[in-house]
């Protein structure tokens, strides 16, 4: 039994650390290398920038096989991605700014997909760039929002809980790894991503992570990364969906999935709060000051990387901040 076991947390850590979406992450320290030390966020490593009087900027670029494949699925993503990385910063999303280049046809899909998206999320897209032409496609989008207390990764302590909240129902796309859970959520979405300024604002969440392109474990590396911290996952815990193997459930991005850092003593609260709307929401690990990043399964324990040694996004030093590249 202990072999089976064994093997299967063998693999989960090999498929994590074989995930693409965590190895295009240090390309991130392009930016620090170009633009220098900057404090767009004070950051390090956040979803967003917090700008005067707790407004929010963020950005994002669809991965461009995506937007080939699925232009409408690509525009939904596109305001997905945005509301995700505000709800991730404490913030509710207040309007959408896009770009949209490609043919007539796939531009006319795109924005469908985004209308599609900010009706869902009752965010309104405010504006844009449209760019005709039969070459290469591109869709990008911006989100703006304000948080009552920013959610940064700044504030993560060894001796907070790690949560993982995420909506379950849905299923895997078989084209590419993304979990959408908007179809079943419907007009639920749009409170589900407003949850996290509440418990931002009584201080019940206090930094926060969504689970993006480089999965669980890559995500929650980038949230570990700046106080070089540690924590032990317990895989047992780790809300999952009924049918998906875990290779895939730590590997995808899932339409919501968020880490969330809870003091001491609140996490009772924060269960709560999403157990009352229908989400899941589990405490997997307490974070320490050891620098790694471990997963547990069955009594066995498996170090996925170690913070010291592996560079993540490249923006842990205190001299780089990072917006949302």
């Amino acid at each position: 039994m202990a072999e089976l076991v064994t093997d299967a947390l063998a693999d989960l850590v090999d498929s994590a650390l074989a995930n693409p979406g965590l190895h295009a992450k240090a390309e991130i320290a392009l930016v620090g290398e170009v633009l220098g030390g900057t404090d767009w966020v004070g950051g390090p490593g956040d979803d967003g920038a917090v700008l005067d009087q707790g407004v929010v900027a963020c950005g994002e670029a669809l991965f461009p096989p995506f937007v080939r494949a699925d232009p409408h699925g690509a525009g939904f993503a596109a305001v997905l991605t945005n509301v995700n990385d505000l709800a991730a910063m404490g913030a509710e999303p207040l309007g959408i700014v896009d770009t949209v280049v490609g043919t007539e046809a796939l531009a006319r899909e795109a924005l469908a997909g985004m209308r599609e998206a900010a009706e869902l999320y009752d965010v309104p897209i405010i504006g844009g760039h449209l760019t005709i032409h039969d070459g290469e496609p591109a869709i990008s989008a911006f989100g703006v929002g304000r948080t009552p207390a920013a959610l940064s990764v700044t504030n993560a302590r060894a001796g907070q809980s790690l949560v993982v909240a995420a909506a379950l129902d849905g299923e895997m796309r078989p084209d590419f790894p993304f979990f959408p859970a908007f179809r079943e959520r419907g007009s639920r979405c749009a409170g589900d991503v407003r949850l996290l300024p509440a418990l931002a604002r009584d201080g019940i969440v206090v930094a926060a992570k969504d689970i993006s392109m480089a999965g669980l474990v890559g995500s929650l590396a980038m949230l570990l990364e700046p106080g070089r911290l540690g924590v032990t996952v317990d895989v047992a815990r780790v809300p999952a969906p009924d049918g998906v193997p875990l290779t895939r459930w730590f590997n995808c991005f899932p339409s919501y999935g968020f880490l969330l850092c809870v003091p001491p003593g609140r996490e009772a609260d924060c269960r709560a709060a999403f157990a009352g709307r229908g989400l899941a929401a589990e405490v997997v690990g307490t974070l320490d000051a050891s620098g790694e990043l471990a997963l547990e399964l069955t009594g066995e324990r498996a170090v996925a990387l170690r913070l010291d040694e592996y560079r993540v996004t490249g923006l842990g030093q205190p001299t780089v901040s990072d917006s949302d590249f």
